[in-house]
């Protein structure tokens, strides 16, 4: 199955998605994407690798040590304004990063050919 959208993220997320488990990324508003999707290391201009996007959930409960465990954040305040967790599933890193031509004004998602 081909990849047609990769998220952006930051190397400090990605690096916990890859290598300590972190199966939610939190964001300020839900999405509707599923299935395979690409990682992007935000600034790098790479696709570092893929995950599965499985949905996304709303949290209003308190974020506790329970966020801790799936976000793998320290300081649970930043979390207020992130409400929405997309669950990512499968994450694997690429050996050899793809490059690719980020589109102008692509904050979140970029759209593979």
């Amino acid at each position: 199955m081909k990849i047609d959208r990769a998220l952006i993220i930051k190397k400090i997320h990605l690096d916990k998605i890859f290598d300590n488990g972190k199966v939610w990324e939190m964001r300020t508003t839900k999405t509707n994407i599923t299935g395979r999707i690409g990682l992007i290391e935000s600034g790098s201009g790479l696709i570092v690798g893929e995950a599965i996007l499985k949905g996304c959930v709303e949290y209003e409960i308190p974020k506790t040590d329970f966020f801790r465990r799936f976000h793998q954040v320290d300081d649970l305040s930043l979390l207020d304004k992130w409400k929405y967790a997309w669950i990512l599933e499968g994450a694997k890193r690429y050996d050899k990063p793809i490059p690719y031509n980020h589109p102008k004004g692509a904050v979140i998602w970029v759209k593979l050919e």
